[in-house]
């Protein structure tokens, strides 16, 4: 092996590190100021009103859907339309949701949900039995947000828009995150904005804000962004006839989904680099695919966009196996991972599906059995990305 080329990478300079350090001097690392101040400027930096931060991608998933329950109030609207290729923490925040994820074919180069398929389903199928669509903006590339939000209102629907793969990508000129009813982000370390394990819930639907609020925190009857239940100004307790506490009441079934101060006072600093990233990225994508495109007969390259933030560098196999080639790349010390398997078909939790969707998704079939992607991000210098290019060359003229 010469070189380590990483799919993503991880880094804290001394100003982050103070960041840290202060906090843990303040004594106070569970949710507080912190919070509420990555909350606000997350909502500004994305378009909406509010934002809530939870401890996950994943949870903010499962609040999400949870939220949309409650609001419909609705035990008929049980499905939710949503793409078979991506991280398989949309399908189970479905399941765990009580709800069932019904799926349709994605486009085969932004790898993103299809309008006329979600058409398709709902003409298929009786439109009251649904709640949501849940659009997946995949490796950075955004949904088409405008037919689907069309087709949404026409049907009743709720969009959560999944833009965990997403920040700092635009659809027509305007920051995704921002369209549907609610969005979700994640911070994993493996994404475009880096803390480790952190997630947010953005809308500006107050009662889906308040709902969500109370979810992360076991169902209380408290959503206040600070409470003041100790010097009795509480409005939820002082409209109470007994002498109850919200932050300990509890109506709705909800979780412990709250995260702590020491990584939303990181994300805070993180997020004002957001764009800075995104452009990184964008000029690696632009520097790999002008060195790989003699190989464009072998592989389909990315297509290239100025409003995509990419969360890595898709490539989908025309010819040769894919194992081959992955085990020839990590030989040289170029990190891969498969691409997102077809859920339905190619991921054993769900295949009790299988023989439904059979033939009914070759696009998310084929892209799950050949695709693969490898390292775009902000930290990967010129040499690192020719020495991509010069193994991919190597390989395929040998």
């Amino acid at each position: 092996m010469n070189r380590s080329v990483r799919i993503g990478d991880f880094k804290v300079s001394d100003e982050e590190k103070k960041i840290v350090m202060d906090i843990l001097s303040s004594e106070r690392i569970t949710e507080g100021i912190k919070t509420r101040e990555f909350e606000r400027k997350w909502a500004k930096k994305i378009g909406t009103n509010y934002s809530v931060a939870v401890n996950s991608g994943t949870s903010a998933l499962i609040a999400g859907l949870f939220a949309l329950k409650y609001l419909a109030e609705d035990e008929k609207r049980k499905k939710v339309i949503t793409t078979p290729t991506t991280y398989i923490a949309d399908s189970n925040a479905i399941k765990i949701a009580g709800l069932e994820p019904v799926f349709g074919d994605i486009d085969k180069t932004r790898f993103s949900l299809v309008p006329s398929e979600i058409e398709k389903i709902l003409n298929e199928n009786d439109p009251t039995e649904f709640l949501a669509i849940l659009p997946v903006h995949l490796m950075g590339y955004p949904c088409d947000m405008d037919k689907i939000n069309e087709i949404a209102k026409r049907n009743n629907l709720y969009v959560l828009e999944d833009s965990a793969q997403a920040h700092g990508s635009r659809y027509n000129g305007t920051t995704v995150g921002s369209f549907g009813d609610l969005s979700i982000f994640s911070f994993y370390v493996a994404h475009n904005i880096q803390v480790g394990e952190l997630g947010a819930v953005n809308t500006s639907n107050l009662k889906i804000k308040n709902l969500v609020k109370r979810i992360k925190a076991n169902g209380r009857l408290c959503f206040c962004d600070v409470c003041t239940r100790l010097e009795g100004k509480c409005p939820l307790a002082n409209k109470q006839e007994e002498d109850i506490d919200p932050r300990f009441t509890h109506d709705i079934i909800g979780f412990n989904f709250k995260t702590f101060d020491l990584i939303t006072g990181l994300a805070s600093h993180k997020m004002d680099e957001m764009e800075s990233i995104a452009e990184e990225r964008r000029k690696n994508v632009a520097y790999l695919n002008e060195g790989l495109k003699e190989h464009s007969k072998i592989l389909q390259l990315p297509l290239y966009s100025e409003e995509v933030s990419y969360l890595g560098y898709p490539l989908i196999l025309k010819e040769g196996k894919r194992k081959i080639i992955r085990a020839e790349l990590e030989k040289r010390g170029i990190e891969t991972r498969a691409f997102f398997g077809c859920i339905p078909l190619q991921q054993p939790s769900f295949s009790y599906l299988k023989e439904e969707y059979q033939g009914k998704l070759p696009n998310a079939e084929h892209i799950g059995k050949n695709g693969f992607y490898i390292g775009c991000h902000q930290y990967l210098e010129e040499k690192d990305l020719d020495y991509i290019v010069d193994s991919f060359s190597e390989m395929f003229n040998k």
